[in-house]
């Protein structure tokens, strides 16, 4: 038989039995990694696969995406009898506020009318800015959106032409009606609450100072950038007082800026003798010290718990006590295993440790006992982030997780309606995060009351603002008396004490810096069934480690926390994430 005479008998089979197309090759299903670099070929985003599902003959195929910033969902769909093409719909997340959402935010933040000026969006509506100026004309407040952190951040400035004191000539809002004008910078309406209940307090410091407020936000950098020009400038356009966030806070305490921090104890503050009558946190004095001198403080303490659901705990461990809790999770011990072992232990009966790898990233990151950069300039990953890529790594193996990255959809329905154990987060992550997504408002209703805090494996920290003076001040002793009663004051007028009753902060309880003032307030939480978290908060505080932060952490973090994601999903192998996480940041002179 030719071959002519074989090929037309092999094609008549394949007709006879039906089939459209007869080749020789096996059409292969598509990777999830070819699938999912095609997406962000086409959105120019990075996503997370979400689901997959492959039809049983292999003709078909369906994965869902989630963007990371949480803004769009992707449903990816492809078919045999059309290999080289992708079939893609998308869902919008999350949708730039409204203008009246905006507006509504600024008036309930304020208590007053304001009218807009200004909007403006960006095309791909990942971005917004909104501007209020009140009825009377006193000042204007920008309000700032982005779908990578969607809640509202603002910044305020007088109008043109209008302060409310005679002392104040600094162009911003101020508080008191004294001559002597301190200039204060910050980042967030907290320090505005801060001042205006400091004067309400002091009436003698208010009859003498002015204390003008100046509020930049932190998106995009704006705040650093403003306040180092600020600070160089000197004089007039100096801050005397200002406020640094945790990410960036040894900028100003041990790195390039630090040259302009007045050591309190050159303020005129017993400082030594009040840390220590007051317990402050230890890694917040570590944080904010220069050369052994203590260069700033923080009011609030942000050690980190890990916060579980009590019913899951009592079902799978026959205990919701957080003293046992502890035990089985190796809580203070500075290893993961134990952890591990619980996880595998949920895993078999139906449920998953953490929603995703981001929940752990937080606890390596900030609980490592190495800095980034040693004294030689060497880049150093410390054994307690290193372990972070295999944690991540075992979390997608061996299904241990949902997959969700935090800050999404997914990773907020989780704490209301699934069957993940446990967050890890300071006491703000249960105020600000959890309460408002856990389907309810009062025991019983989704999981509200249903969450426990204990020690966490490892000590950790996750926020927090600390406190600094300009060393070239010449307002030392106004600014002494206001940095000591944020920082140090233990009555129960200093503003530790308030802010962790619940009379500052807009309402909300929250741990501070001083163990005396946490142990003497009330911690009772409804959302974790009456239990005391301010007890156990104080032992986080404890284990917490302040000594491995470097001005270089932000930008770093962000690269090894990218690369063990890769690694995770199999993108690169274990020694390929290392080397390539080491390249990307000496390339990119990152210190």
């Amino acid at each position: 038989m030719t071959a002519k005479k074989i090929l037309a008998l092999t094609i008549s089979l394949c007709m006879l039995l039906g089939l459209a197309a007869c080749t020789f090759k096996k059409i292969e299903v598509p990777t999830d990694k070819e699938v999912k670099r095609a997406v962000e070929d086409e959105y120019d985003k990075k996503f997370k696969l979400d689901s997959s599902d492959v039809s049983k003959d292999g003709s078909e195929a369906e994965w869902v995406f989630i963007a990371k910033d949480g803004t769009l969902e992707v449903t990816v769909t492809w078919s045999a009898k059309k290999p080289d093409k992708f079939d893609m719909d998308e869902e919008v997340l999350i949708e730039v506020p409204s203008q009246s959402d905006a507006k509504r935010f600024v008036e309930e933040t304020y208590g007053k009318s304001f009218d807009m000026i200004y909007e403006y969006i960006s095309d791909d509506e990942s971005e917004a800015e909104w501007l209020f100026i009140d009825k009377d004309e006193t000042f204007e407040v920008t309000v700032y959106w982005s779908s990578s952190n969607p809640e509202f951040h603002f910044y305020e400035e007088a109008y043109p032409g209008h302060t409310d004191d005679p002392g104040n000539n600094s162009g911003n809002p101020g508080y008191g009606h004294g001559d002597e004008v301190i200039n204060l910078w910050a980042y967030s309406s907290d320090a505005t609450e801060i001042v205006q209940k400091f004067i309400e307090l002091h009436p003698d410091f208010a009859d003498k100072y002015t204390i003008a407020v100046t509020i930049v936000p932190n998106d995009g950098g704006a705040y650093q950038e403003a306040l180092d020009q600020a600070l160089a400038a000197g004089e007039d356009k100096a801050p005397d007082i200002y406020f640094a966030e945790v990410s960036y806070v040894t900028k100003y305490t041990q790195g390039d800026m630090s040259k302009f921090a007045a050591a309190y104890e050159d303020l005129g503050i017993d400082v030594d003798n009040k840390i220590k009558s007051a317990e402050i946190a230890q890694y917040t004095v570590d944080i904010g010290s220069r050369d052994g001198q203590v260069v700033a403080l923080a009011y609030q303490a942000t050690g980190g718990a890990m916060i579980y659901r009590a019913s899951i705990a009592k079902e799978v461990f026959g205990t919701d006590d957080p003293n046992e809790i502890e035990r089985i999770f190796g809580a203070g011990s500075g290893s993961w295993d134990k952890f591990l072992d619980a996880a595998n232990t949920l895993k078999s009966s139906g449920y998953k440790v953490v929603s995703g790898m981001d929940d752990l990233w937080q606890v390596c990151a900030t609980g490592a006992s190495q800095p980034w950069v040693d004294s030689n300039r060497n880049l150093v990953i410390s054994p307690e982030r290193e372990v972070y890529l295999d944690l991540a790594k075992k979390l997608i193996d061996e299904d241990l997780s949902n997959d969700y990255m935090a800050w999404t959809e997914g990773w907020y329905y989780d704490m209301q309606n699934s069957g993940v154990f446990c967050y890890f987060g300071p006491d703000w992550m249960i105020n600000y995060v959890m309460t408002g997504n856990c389907g309810g408002d009062h025991i019983g209703e989704g999981t509200y009351g249903d969450w426990r805090v204990c020690v966490p494996p490892v000590g950790f920290f996750w926020g927090g603002s600390w406190i600094l003076a300009n060393k070239n001040t010449d307002q030392k002793e106004g600014v002494a008396e206001l940095i000591e009663w944020i920082t140090l004051d233990t009555s129960d007028t200093g503003l530790q004490y308030l802010w962790a009753n619940g009379m500052m902060n807009y309402g909300y309880m929250d741990t501070v810096a001083s163990n005396v003032v946490m142990a003497k307030s009330n911690g009772t939480c409804d959302f974790c069934g009456g239990q005391n978290v301010y007890e156990v908060y104080i032992n986080c505080n404890n284990i917490a480690y302040g000594m491995a932060m470097t001005q270089y952490d932000e930008t770093i973090n962000y690269f090894f926390a990218d690369y063990a994601e890769q690694y995770a999903y199999g993108i690169y192998s274990r020694d390929e994430a290392i080397s390539r996480f080491k390249d990307d940041v000496v390339s990119g002179h990152i210190y």
